[in-house]
């Protein structure tokens, strides 16, 4: 990424989003912001869901073992403890500020499960898309704690933790090539504002989840994700915190390739899919991540 950290043509936002309560796992109330008709229009990004409640029987039940093939999922622990554990062998305990990266890739069968029996648990958890040549591939996973996460402060205060991608010169824990996902957590105080350059062509959208922000003059509230416009010309976005907010800012390139889903798998065909399904009854998941 350049150092170039002006952003002198800003997107304009396209709309903003409260998203839908689900439930989830064994119970797990969510409020799904990133939902399959929203898969297209932010390609490469399948699905965000955020979680945050301080009523243990809000999230005790947690996730179970269940399986995924096709993508990726990263899952940012605001606050709280989760367990991982997954066919491949992989153990790890994601912890407040923690990020966990797993590629299903082949297919992989995992549990998340809450390790506190009360106080708040609140985070975050995305669905990358993995390219058609990727979608096989072996699973991968790797655990990151809060110190492992890059972060800086700029001049006015504002504090950046960078997930993925690039900002302002500070390289992120995660790369990845075709997609080249961006993933930061912004925290500005009052009367800050940030800039961040973006690719035109990326797709992009933040999630306000303390306070309220501004894009482009419109109001960014607490629990809302605000779409940007592809605006041609632009290059990038400009956030505005007059009374503080915190969010996370997501874009990358999109694939521009079929997206055939069935739950938890995510191909590029309906056969893919049925494919899936049909490997999973076998007991076919995890064979390769253990190699």
């Amino acid at each position: 990424m350049s150092n170039i950290t002006t952003v002198n043509k800003p997107r304009a936002v396209e709309r903003v989003i409260a998203g839908q309560a689900v439930m989830d796992g064994a119970g797990v109330k969510i409020n799904r912001v990133l939902t399959q008709q929203l898969q297209r229009r932010l390609d490469p990004f399948l699905m965000l869901d955020n979680f945050a409640s301080d009523k243990p029987n809000d999230y005790i039940a947690g996730f179970p073992e269940h399986p995924h093939r096709g993508f990726e999922t990263v899952s940012y622990m605001i606050t709280g403890r989760m367990r991982h554990k997954d066919s491949a062998g992989n153990e790890g305990l994601l912890t407040s500020g923690g990020v966990q990266w797993m590629t299903a890739g082949s297919g992989v069968i995992h549990s998340e499960m809450p390790e506190q029996e009360e106080g708040v648990m609140e985070g975050f958890q995305l669905w990358l898309n993995l390219p058609a040549r990727d979608k096989m591939r072996t699973p991968w996973y790797r655990d990151f704690d809060s110190t492992e996460i890059p972060r800086y402060t700029t001049d006015a205060g504002v504090k950046v933790q960078v997930i993925a991608g690039a900002s302002h010169g500070v390289t992120g824990a995660v790369q990845r090539e075709l997609t080249e996902p961006l993933y930061l957590d912004i925290d500005l105080p009052a009367g800050t504002s940030f800039e961040q350059p973006l690719p035109e062509g990326h797709n992009a959208f933040l999630y306000t989840f303390r306070g309220e922000v501004q894009v482009d003059g419109k109001a960014v509230p607490a629990l809302r994700m605000a779409i940007f416009a592809n605006t041609p010309g632009s290059n990038g976005v400009r956030i505005e915190a007059p009374q503080g907010g915190r969010v996370i800012l997501v874009a990358g390139q999109p694939l521009n390739e079929p997206i055939a889903q069935y739950g938890p798998f995510v191909m590029n065909t309906q056969a893919e899919v049925f494919q899936a399904v049909q490997d999973f009854r076998e007991g076919k998941f995890g064979e390769t991540a253990a190699q």
